[in-house]
C-alpha cells in the first residue's frame, strides 16, 4: 500500500509539472542515433533536415525525419558543416530549397532530390611546394631531400601545403620513394573547405523572398553566391576562419554581417567593405552567435552571454550556471517574440530575451542541437538532440506567454509614478522668450566667445612650447618626460623628479637638472647636478631635500629646468608646487 501510495504520489507530481509548464511533450526517442549540432538542423517543407554526423564523426548522411520517423537517408562525402533553407527564384510554386555545405562543396536540393553541387574555387599552390613537385618529375631525388624540402615552405610560407604534400610528410622514409613516384606526375591542388553557412535575402525583406547564400571558408574568406547562377557575387577577407555568421539586411540594398572566428573575435562587414569595419574582442573562445533585433548574442566558453551592438559596445552579460553547448533562435510570430536559446552542459535549455530569463527545460540528457519552427501542423515546435543521440520533440502551448522572471505582463511600475516636476517660475518664461526673440544673436556670441578661448590656449600653448614650459619635450632629439613628487609634512620635504627618456632606441647623455627657487623660503643642498645617462624606457628617480626656512607656514613655486650642456634654453621645465610647512606652523 505504501508503494501504491508513493506512485501515485509522483504521477500527481508529474501531472502538476506538465500542467504548469508551457510545452508539451510530443517525442522523446534515446535510442534516434542522430548525432548533430544546430547549424546542421533545419526544417523544410514540414520536415526536418538533418545534417549527421554519424557516430564517432563516422559515416556521415542526410536524414530526412516526418513526424519522429526517418523517411530517407543518404550518405555525405565529407562531415556536414551547416544546413540552411532558401528561396532560389520567384516562379510559382514557390519551393523552398535545401542547402547542405559539407567538405568543399554545396549540395542544393529541390523537393529534396539533388539539383546543383556548387564547388568552392580551388586556391593557387604554394610556389615552393610546386618547384619541389616539378623537381620529382625530372628525375629521381633522394626522399631525404624531398622530405626536407617541404618543411621551410611548410613553417614561413603564408599559403598551406596541399594535401599530397602533407599526406608526404607524413609518411616513413622507406616509403616516401614510392609515394612520389606514384603522384609526381598529379598536379598540385590546394581546396579549401566550408566551415559555415547562413542566407542572406537578395532584394527584399520579405519572409518569401529570394536569398543568398553566404559562406565562410577554411582560408579566412567569406564568399555571397548567386541564388540562380551559383557564381561568386561578393568576396571578402577576414583575420581569422569563421566559425559563425548571423546578417541582417538586404544584397542589394545594405547589409550587415557579424563573423564570430576561431580567434575569439567577431567582426562586423558591412556592403561594399572587402575587410572588416569593426571587431569585437572577446575574453574567451565563442561556442554561438545570434542576432536578436540589433543586438548580437554570443555565447563563449567563460560560461556567460553576452550582448553586444553592431559597432561592438557591450549591452549586457549573463551568468549560466553550467557549460553553453549550443544556441539557437526561438522566433514566435505570433506574439512577435524573439529570443535566444542554449543548450547547457547541465542538462536544461534556457531561454532569455535581452538578460532576462523566460523559460528552462529540463531534458534527461545535455542537449547539443536545437531548433524552432513550424514542424508538421504544429506552429511553435522544439527540436532538441542530445548528446548521446536521442531525438526530444516538444510543442509550445497556443496558451504560453513568456513572463520576464515572473513579473506582471505591462509596463514597470515605476512608469506610473508621477515625478515631482516644479512649477514654471516667470522667471523662466521671460528667460524662454528671451531666448526665442535673441536666439541668434546669443549663438553668435557664444560661438565669438568659444573661438576667443580656442585662440588664448593655442596661444598659451605655443608660448609654453617656446619657452619649454612643458613637462613633455617637444623636440623630437630628446624625447623626455618629467614629473615631480613632494612627500613630507616639513620644516624637511623629500623633492623626487621622475625623469624618462620615451625614445624606443637612442639614450640620452649630457643633461643638467637646475632649481629656481626663493633663497628667503627655501634651501637645496644641490640646486644643479648632472643626469647620468637614460636608457630609453627607464624611470630614473632622482631624489633631493628641501628645507623650508619660513616660519609663518608660507609656500613658494620651485622651478625645475632640464638642459642640456652648452645651450641657454630648456629643454623642459615643471612648476613645483610646495605646500606649507606644517612643523614650523605647529612648532
Amino acid at each position: 500500500m505504501a508503494a501504491a501510495s508513493s506512485s501515485d504520489s509522483d504521477a500527481c507530481g508529474a501531472e502538476s509539472n506538465e500542467a504548469n509548464s508551457k510545452w508539451l511533450d510530443a517525442h522523446y526517442d534515446p535510442m534516434a542515433n542522430i548525432h548533430t549540432f544546430s547549424a546542421c538542423l533545419a526544417i523544410l517543407s514540414l520536415q526536418l533536415v538533418v545534417g549527421d554526423l554519424g557516430p564517432g564523426g563516422q559515416q556521415p548522411c542526410l536524414k530526412v525525419l516526418k513526424g519522429p520517423l526517418v523517411m530517407n537517408e543518404s550518405p555525405l562525402p565529407a562531415l556536414p558543416a551547416a544546413a540552411a533553407t532558401f528561396l532560389m527564384e520567384q516562379h510559382e510554386p514557390r519551393t523552398p530549397a535545401l542547402a547542405l555545405a559539407s567538405g568543399p562543396c554545396v549540395y542544393v536540393y529541390k523537393n529534396l532530390r539533388p539539383y546543383f553541387k556548387f564547388s568552392l574555387p580551388q586556391l593557387p599552390p604554394n610556389p615552393l611546394e610546386q618547384d619541389l613537385w616539378n623537381q620529382a618529375k625530372e628525375g629521381p631525388i633522394l626522399p631525404l631531400g624531398c622530405h626536407a624540402g617541404p618543411f621551410p615552405c611548410r613553417e614561413t610560407a603564408e599559403e598551406p601545403l596541399s594535401i599530397q604534400s602533407l599526406r608526404f610528410l607524413q609518411l616513413e622514409l622507406s616509403e616516401m620513394e614510392a609515394f612520389v613516384n606514384q603522384h609526381k606526375s598529379n598536379s598540385i591542388k590546394r581546396q579549401t573547405v566550408i566551415t559555415t553557412m547562413t542566407t542572406l535575402k537578395k532584394n527584399l525583406a520579405d519572409e518569401d523572398a529570394v536569398s543568398c547564400l553566404v559562406l565562410g571558408t577554411e582560408n579566412k574568406e567569406l564568399l555571397v553566391l548567386d541564388p540562380e547562377a551559383f557564381t561568386i557575387l561578393a568576396k571578402m577577407s577576414l583575420p581569422s576562419v569563421p566559425v559563425f555568421l548571423e546578417v541582417s539586411g538586404q544584397f542589394d540594398v545594405e547589409f550587415r554581417l557579424a563573423a564570430a572566428c576561431r580567434n575569439g573575435n567577431i567582426y562586423i562587414l558591412r556592403r561594399d567593405s572587402k575587410h572588416p569595419k569593426y571587431c569585437i574582442e572577446l575574453s574567451a573562445q565563442p561556442v554561438g552567435l545570434i542576432r536578436v533585433h540589433k543586438v548580437l548574442v554570443v555565447g563563449s566558453t567563460q560560461d556567460s552571454l553576452h550582448g553586444f551592438t553592431h559597432k561592438g559596445k557591450k549591452l549586457w552579460t549573463v551568468q549560466m550556471p553550467a557549460a553553453i553547448l549550443t544556441m539557437n533562435l526561438l522566433e514566435q510570430h505570433s506574439r512577435g517574440l524573439q529570443a535566444v536559446m542554449a543548450g547547457l552542459a547541465n542538462g536544461e535549455v534556457r531561454i532569455y530575451r535581452d538578460k532576462a530569463l523566460l523559460n528552462v527545460i529540463h531534458t534527461p540528457d545535455a542537449v547539443t542541437s536545437l531548433c524552432f519552427g513550424r514542424y508538421g501542423r504544429e506552429d511553435n515546435t522544439l527540436i532538441m538532440t542530445t548528446r548521446g543521440g536521442g531525438l526530444i520533440i516538444k510543442i509550445l502551448k497556443r496558451t504560453a506567454v513568456f513572463v520576464e522572471g515572473g513579473s506582471e505582463v505591462g509596463p514597470p511600475p515605476a512608469q506610473a509614478m508621477k515625478l515631482n516636476v516644479p512649477r514654471k517660475t516667470r522667471l523662466y518664461v521671460d528667460q524662454t522668450l528671451r531666448e526665442r526673440e535673441a536666439g541668434t544673436a546669443m549663438h553668435r556670441a557664444f560661438q565669438t566667445d568659444l573661438y576667443l578661448l580656442r585662440l588664448r590656449a593655442a596661444r598659451a600653448y605655443l608660448q609654453a612650447l617656446e619657452s619649454s614650459l612643458s613637462p613633455l619635450s617637444a623636440t623630437a632629439r630628446e624625447p623626455l618626460k618629467l614629473h615631480a613628487v613632494v612627500q613630507g609634512l616639513g620644516p624637511t620635504f623629500k623633492l623626487t623628479l621622475h625623469l624618462q627618456n620615451t625614445s624606443t632606441t637612442r639614450p640620452v647623455l649630457g643633461l643638467l637638472v637646475c632649481f629656481l627657487y626663493n633663497e628667503a623660503l627655501y634651501s637645496l643642498p644641490r640646486p644643479f647636478f648632472k643626469v647620468p645617462l637614460l636608457v630609453p624606457g627607464l624611470n630614473y628617480p632622482l631624489e633631493t631635500f628641501v628645507e623650508s626656512l619660513s616660519n609663518k607656514g608660507i609656500s613658494d613655486i620651485i622651478k625645475v629646468l632640464v638642459l642640456r650642456e652648452g645651450q641657454s634654453a630648456p629643454l623642459l621645465s615643471a612648476h613645483v608646487n610646495m605646500p606649507g610647512s606644517e612643523g614650523l606652523a605647529a612648532a
